[in-house]
């Protein structure tokens, strides 16, 4: 493993012999915009290793993606290299269908304390809801960022992170019956503490979501990557492009349904993704990801 490498996988060439706030937010940029969330090899036969030279290989050397457990075990191995204070911590993701937080955690993300001031690092949310930039860790304070308005709000040590959402400009919406523009104005993202973890305590979360018949990863196969103005995502056949506050505080929509012969493509030109085994997409869960 080799940090040099890692630079070159994200195309950074900035400096990182300071560890400060500012390399900080400019390698994970650089990060989301190289390194896509998703989830495919689930949908490919292929087994999703809590192991952080396996993790590097798959998304340094093979140019793939990742998950939370994946892209934020990776980010704390490159922010530690450069010196930085960093802690794992867990989450429980927001299920809106439910209006309920899960009972055990099912996301990684990290603390990083700069400064003594403490912020959150989290490459591994993906879609609308993937943070541009660290966060600081203060309660309910609004923290504008181009995908939106972020906040925490604290509660007797449970930190929650919600962002407020833009309206959504849809012009194709019939490419799609399914997409329906939500009205919430904000949107519950997970719950965490500022309790430490370790890695070895997402081995059954890691497992869980890959195999439970109800798990979100295996209903839906996603691919979804952080652009300069906005993001893309591929999820099962549908293809959206999404163009941050296009005008008057409105998110641009586009959607187009893909024929099977067209994914492999798409991934490439889009997600910069070759894969090596044979992927089949699905799409069964109707949770919206936007």
């Amino acid at each position: 493993m080799d940090i040099k490498e890692y630079f070159a996988r994200i195309s950074y060439r900035g400096s990182h012999n300071k560890p400060d706030l500012g390399t900080m937010s400019d390698i994970f940029w650089h990060h989301i915009q190289a390194v896509p969330f998703e989830n495919l090899s689930i949908h490919c036969g292929e087994t999703i290793e809590l192991d952080l030279e396996a993790t590097y290989n798959k998304i340094v050397r093979k140019k793939r993606g990742g998950w939370c457990m994946e892209n934020n075990y990776l980010l704390s191995w490159v922010l530690k290299t450069l010196g930085y204070d960093v802690t794992l911590l867990g989450a429980k993701v927001y299920v809106p269908e439910h209006d309920a937080y899960p009972e055990e955690i099912d996301h990684l993300l990290l603390k990083v304390v700069l400064d003594g001031k403490s912020y959150i690092v989290d490459g591994g949310f993906g879609m609308a809801y993937q943070l541009w930039q660290p966060m600081e860790l203060i309660s309910g304070t609004d923290q504008p960022q181009t995908p939106g308005v972020f906040r925490f709000l604290e509660e007797s040590g449970t930190w929650y992170l919600e962002k407020v959402k833009r309206k959504q400009w849809v012009p194709n919406q019939g490419a799609s019956t399914s997409h329906k523009v939500e009205d919430e104005v904000c949107r519950r993202i997970y719950l965490f503490t500022l309790q430490p973890r370790d890695i070895e305590e997402f081995r059954g979360c890691n497992a869980h979501l890959q195999t439970a018949p109800d798990s979100l990863f295996v209903t839906k196969s996603i691919c979804s990557l952080q652009t300069a103005d906005g993001i893309r995502a591929l999820v099962g056949w549908k293809l959206t492009e999404m163009k941050y506050n296009y005008r008057d505080n409105m998110d641009l929509v586009e959607i187009r349904m893909l024929a099977d012969e067209e994914i492999e493509k798409t991934l490439k030109e889009k997600f910069n993704i070759t894969l090596d085994k044979k992927f089949v997409p699905v799409n069964t869960s109707k949770l919206s990801l936007f």
